[in-house]
């Protein structure tokens, strides 16, 4: 346990429909709950076999009351491995209380300790809340990015096309 009885805890498999439901979760606030297609085999595979992310659970207590979901990714520019926050969120009846702080902050010790050049993420341009908390912590948007996708069928014509 941290200050103030907060915990911190990686998901182990066995906890793949939590982190389903803290995604379902999330989806729903952000008002893209119609697009979440995972299920708990494709999160326990891609996830605790493959290893292609990792998660943090933020307790209270024993309960779990938030998550991230995060990966390593690459600067070409630093030559080091940074962490992607793919996923934050925290049960509405805990916020305010510092969770969402404190899992940022662990990110942030865990970036420090593999030796990683940055931690980043994305937020959704009507999020105000987010980007109050975002920027409160100092975190800086990246001004003239723009992110770029390919999904579904574009995705597999793109993969296609050099045959």
């Amino acid at each position: 346990m941290e200050k103030g009885g907060m915990g911190f805890r990686f998901a182990r498999e066995t906890d793949a429909a939590l982190v389903l439901d803290f995604i379902r979760r999330l989806a729903e606030y952000e008002k893209l709950g119609d697009q979440v297609v995972a299920t708990e085999e494709l999160l326990r595979v891609e996830i605790f076999e493959k290893k292609h992310a990792e998660v943090l659970f933020v307790l209270e207590g024993e309960r779990e009351v938030g998550f991230a979901l995060f990966f390593h990714n690459f600067s070409t520019f630093l030559g080091r491995s940074g962490l992607y926050l793919e996923d934050l969120y925290v049960l509405p009846e805990y916020r305010g209380r510092g969770y969402g702080k404190g899992l940022l902050c662990r990110l942030a010790r865990i970036a420090e300790e593999r030796g990683c050049g940055r931690l980043e993420w994305s937020c959704l341009d009507w999020n105000e809340p987010s980007i109050r908390f975002y920027r409160s912590l100092e975190a800086v948007p990246m001004e003239g990015w723009t992110v770029y996708r390919l999904t579904g069928e574009t995705l597999r014509s793109l993969a296609q096309a050099g045959k």
